[in-house]
């Protein structure tokens, strides 16, 4: 259970970071006086949001290899879609429910990681995603995140879009969360009494001029309301994926694009790291109906990805944004017999933002014949799921090498480096 201090500090620091709705539910670990003012001086620092597909993304649907000879055999009615393909090159298109990020390809802003996944290939969601969070080469040799271990010594801010933080985050650095709420906010009154009650204590006290100072700079419209509210009610929120799995056209595809444009406005108010998620990638059956959950997330991912880019653009940001989309294991080639997919291996991956060097595709393609395939089941993996990360935290959020060798990807000192980002 949070203890009173606890709830408030979340409260105060929330003002900080831009809980400016009603049904804002925010906690937040406040940050030391020094950090908030090393990421404050950076001027326009450097983005990073990692985008957590849960449920394994089949990745020969999101990005089908169609210019592979053994992909029409392979994928029988799978390798039929909607709409026309949207090409990327000679080999590979993105299906057709991603327009907004065919458009970012075009535009040089999205690169597609191919034929990429984890050491893990044991097929249990569980385990895969505790690797994939970890860091690790196997479950739970680690119990902190990969990006938890990266923040310490550095001035980044996270928040996570979510009720909890995520393993991805957990570490030793204070790190923010956010999530809906429906509950009304306290009144001015209640914030006074609670303002004058805790006046005596100098944790809270530098918590609350941190908050205010923060909120003054940055011009902010929300008052300490709707922060208190937000401390106040902390756990008491919506689900992050309700509506995101399975969801028709209309309102409840759209929870998880408003927590994306909630990650924008964070990521120009104080955050540099930000974490969501999208569930309900499972697509053991009828994976292929237009209506279906496996075409329902693809085209909510399109809208959140876009929606996360005009956030940023709007305020400057996209520029000097990375953003990397992972699931945990991608499916099987072939379909099984209820026209789905089951557990795999290999899939894809996408880098996008303004600071990548996109328009490409990432792949040692391994083909898809029988033979070809891992245990003659799987796309094979020919790029380590690591190497991203660790390309993307050396060369995008300039953690040292010797960090990442030592403990925020322990065992990748041998993984090729990626070449990711723009000159």
């Amino acid at each position: 259970m949070s203890t009173r201090r606890q709830l408030l500090s979340a409260a105060l620091a929330s003002a900080a970071a831009g809980a400016s709705a009603p049904w804002a539910s925010l906690s937040i670990a406040a940050a030391p006086a020094s950090s908030v003012g090393a990421a404050g001086a950076a001027g326009n620092p450097r983005r990073f949001v990692f985008v957590i597909l849960r449920g394994g993304m089949d990745g020969l649907t999101a990005v089908p290899a169609i210019g592979d000879p053994g992909f029409a055999d392979a994928r029988g009615a799978l390798a039929q879609f909607a709409g026309a393909p949207l090409m990327l090159d000679s080999t590979f298109a993105l299906n057709p429910l991603l327009p907004q990020l065919h458009a970012m390809y075009g535009q040089g802003e999205l690169a597609v990681v191919h034929a990429t996944g984890l050491p893990y290939k044991e097929r249990s969601h569980f385990d895969a995603q505790q690797v994939l969070e970890s860091g690790g080469s196997r479950p739970y040799e680690l119990g902190t995140g990969w990006l938890g271990r990266a923040l310490p010594g550095t001035a980044l801010r996270a928040v996570a879009l979510e009720t909890a933080v995520p393993l991805v985050l957990r570490g030793p650095a204070a790190v923010d969360t956010w999530a809906p709420s429906v509950l009304p906010e306290p009144s001015a009154d209640l914030v006074a009494r609670l303002e004058v009650l805790y006046r005596g204590d100098a944790e809270l006290a530098l918590a609350l001029a941190r908050a205010r100072g923060l909120r003054e700079d940055s011009g902010m419209a929300s008052g300490m309301n709707s922060g208190m509210n937000a401390g106040m009610h902390a756990g008491m929120t919506s689900g992050m994926n309700e509506g995101a799995g399975g969801a028709g056209p209309g309102g409840a595809r759209n929870a998880p694009v408003q927590l994306a444009r909630k990650a924008a406005e964070f990521l120009q108010r104080g955050a540099q790291v930000a974490v969501l998620e999208l569930g309900g990638w499972d697509s053991h059956i009828n994976q292929a109906q237009p209506n279906g959950a496996l075409s329902n997330n693809l085209r909510t991912l399109d809208a959140l990805l876009a929606a996360l880019r005009d956030g940023l653009q709007a305020g400057g940001a996209w520029g000097r944004t990375v953003v990397l989309v992972a699931t945990e294991f991608g499916r099987e080639v072939a379909p099984n017999g209820t026209q789905g997919t089951d557990h795999g291996s290999g899939g894809a991956a996408f880098v996008l933002g303004g600071a990548v060097r996109g328009g490409r595709v990432l792949a040692d393609w391994p083909g898809l014949t029988k033979a070809e395939r891992f245990e003659g089941r799987d796309l094979r993996i020919t790029t380590d799921l690591r190497a991203v990360m660790r390309s993307l935290l050396a060369d995008h959020l300039q953690i040292a090498r010797a960090t990442l060798d030592r403990s925020v990807l322990p065992g990748s000192a041998g993984l090729p480096a990626l070449d990711l980002l723009r000159p």
